[in-house]
């Protein structure tokens, strides 16, 4: 683990979608890679069982002694899961196989809304974001997520069906908000897989955009298939492509959210 610089403060966030395939993963790990590379230290955690995340980064799962679900259910702290990938500045609490289980083991837990904030605490000396990759459900793991994070970035194909799922997702967010985080914010939402050729992805956006407004990134995340490949290569799209429409487009999101966390730290300290 590094010591991000002590003027900063840790903005964890949540990246969920409880549709599959909407290219939440894929952002997870190019977001992450792309905040390290403009020098914020930054940490991945892999919160989904398929642990695409991990192995996205190089982090076979045979290579590992231990992933977040030994943390989870406090077997071990969680700086002891902690890797380095090839990305500098980006560390990785990988997922393991026994994630799989890890749900049905929460449930009889005291505190089980609130494992990984636990786990979680004391990383702010570290870091200056922690993603966290959840699963494509809202089960106790994202509900640990939402518990523990300050904000949600929810990755959004743009496509018809993943607009109807959004609304459940932000139900949840709300009662997360009332009943276990009231600090909890949409972060916002970032548009993926998205083809301006097309009539029904410009429609979408436009739906989202009059819906959402700016909570919507003006940062889109084009339809690549770079980006696939790069994630089979085990490899962030940096490495696969740098000067690709795929990279561009990471950097830019990179960029742009830290430049809403920074207006964000901005307003907070004008009203204090």
């Amino acid at each position: 683990m590094r010591r991000a610089p002590d003027s900063t403060v840790t903005r964890t966030i949540a990246i969920s979608n409880q549709k599959g395939g909407v290219g939440k993963t894929t952002t997870s790990v190019n977001l992450a890679a792309a905040l390290a590379r403009a020098g914020h230290p930054t940490l991945l955690v892999d919160l989904d069982p398929q642990g695409n995340a991990s192995s996205g980064l190089g982090c076979a799962r045979e290579t590992i002694a231990f992933g977040i679900a030994d943390a989870l259910l406090g077997l071990e702290p969680l700086g002891r899961t902690i890797v380095p990938t090839a990305q500098p500045g980006l560390d990785l609490s990988p997922a393991t196989r026994s994630l799989v289980g890890v749900e049905v083991e929460l449930v009889g837990m005291a505190n089980r809304e609130h494992r990984l904030s636990l786990a979680l605490a004391g990383l702010e000396k570290h870091y200056r974001y922690v993603l966290l990759d959840c699963p494509p459900s809202l089960g106790l793991i994202t509900i640990n997520a939402l518990t523990a994070a300050d904000s949600v970035l929810v990755p959004l194909q743009a496509e018809y069906y993943a607009m109807e799922g959004l609304g459940e997702l932000i139900r949840s967010i709300g009662a997360v908000r009332r009943s276990a985080n009231p600090r909890l914010v949409r972060e916002g939402i970032v548009l993926t897989m998205h083809d301006a050729r097309t009539n029904l992805c410009r429609d979408v956006e436009a739906q989202a955009r009059a819906v959402f407004g700016t909570e919507v990134f003006t940062t889109v995340i084009p339809r690549s298939v770079r980006l696939a490949e790069a994630s089979s290569h085990a490899k962030t799209i940096f490495e696969y492509e740098a000067n690709g429409r795929g990279a561009t487009a990471y950097s830019a999101l990179g960029a742009e959210l830290t430049a809403r966390v920074a207006a964000l730290r901005g307003r907070s300290v004008a009203a204090g």
